[in-house]
Formats: structure tokens, C-alpha cells, sequence
């Protein structure tokens, strides 16, 4: 069996740096604050990003069915410039965000999360990054890493730890990976 290390690790990296600062990290810490059980917390966010990054990474294969060679390396190209722009955009959360405490913790982390998700930055980029390696369960794999890497230290140390992060830094340096992303995809690089 092939293991495509670059698409894992590359998801895994990738995510976790644009997920410093992003609403679902945000999410996370109000989360951990208002009911104060990490156990469920962590599993809700994993199971809905494993959900969300799964649909994400089935469209991303699907558009390279779709999109002949030359088409869908300008497309990721542009994609992953837009994403490198799109980073340097801080995240809020906005008032209604988490789902009523009658779902019950996992219940209301994991449809928070799952739709927080929709059409963020760490979706986007998993369609792109599947559709960059077609490599399906590498990415998936990778961008929920990425995500837990990213979020469960926010349950669990919440508050005391989100002021210390330099997130501006963090950003950067995702904005340049997506950047050079996005060049080399132009340039024909990586693809498939």
C-alpha cells in the first residue's frame, strides 16, 4: 500500500497553523468555558470535523473528475493564493454559534462545530488539498489532525494559553505555505 506521506503531513501542518485564531479555535475555548467537560468536547469536535472534512475532501476529488489538467491547476493555484490572502483575515464568532446546551455537550459541540465548519478557511482548504493530491484518506486524516492539534489544547487549557499565541506569526507563516501552494500548482508542480 502507497502511503501519501506528503499529502498527510502537508494537510496535518496546514490546518493546524490556520486553525491558530480561526472561529472554530475560538469556538473551542467558549466551548471548554461554558461547559467545562473536555472528554466530550474533544470527541464532538472530532467527529464533526471527520464529517466536515470528509464531505470537504469527496468534492475536491470530485472536481478533479470534473476539471481537465490545465483547468484545475490554475483553479488550485488561484485557490491557494485566495487562501493565503483569506488567513491574514482575523476570525470572530459570531452570537449564536453553539448549539443549545439540550443537545447536550458532544451533541451541541459536534453540530457547532460542523457547521462552523461550512465554507471556513480549514474546509476550504481541505477541498483544495484533496483535490491538489488525490489522495482522500491521507487528507482527511491530516486536516482532522490538524484540527485536534489545534483545538484540543484549546479544551484543555482554554483561556490561559489563547492570549499567549503569536497568531499574527501563525498566520504568516500558513499564508506562505498556501502561497507557495498556489505557485506551485501554477507552475504545474504537485499535481496529482
Amino acid at each position: 500500500m502507497n502511503i501519501p506521506y506528503e499529502a498527510f503531513f502537508m494537510s496535518t501542518g496546514l490546518v493546524a497553523l490556520a486553525e491558530i485564531g480561526d472561529k472554530t479555535q475560538l469556538l473551542a475555548f467558549m466551548l471548554a468555558a461554558r461547559f467545562r467537560r473536555a472528554g466530550p468536547i474533544v470527541l464532538g469536535i472530532l467527529v464533526a470535523t471527520i464529517a466536515n472534512h470528509a464531505f470537504a475532501a469527496a468534492v475536491g476529488t470530485w472536481i478533479t473528475q470534473l476539471l481537465g489538467p490545465d483547468t484545475l491547476r490554475w483553479v488550485l493555484g488561484l485557490s491557494f493564493l485566495a487562501m493565503a490572502v483569506w488567513i491574514m483575515v482575523p476570525d470572530k464568532l459570531e452570537d449564536g454559534e453553539i448549539a443549545p446546551p439540550r443537545l447536550g455537550v458532544f451533541g451541541a459541540t459536534v453540530v457547532a462545530f460542523f457547521l462552523a465548519e461550512m465554507g471556513d478557511k480549514t474546509q476550504v482548504a481541505t477541498v483544495a488539498l484533496a483535490a491538489q493530491y488525490e489522495a482522500f484518506v491521507a487528507v482527511v486524516a491530516g486536516t482532522t489532525l490538524g484540527m485536534m492539534i489545534a483545538n484540543v489544547p484549546a479544551v484543555i487549557v482554554g483561556d490561559r494559553i489563547a492570549h499567549r499565541m503569536p497568531v499574527q506569526l501563525i498566520h504568516a507563516i500558513a499564508a506562505a505555505l498556501f502561497a507557495a501552494l498556489g505557485l506551485g500548482a501554477l507552475f504545474g508542480f504537485g499535481l496529482g
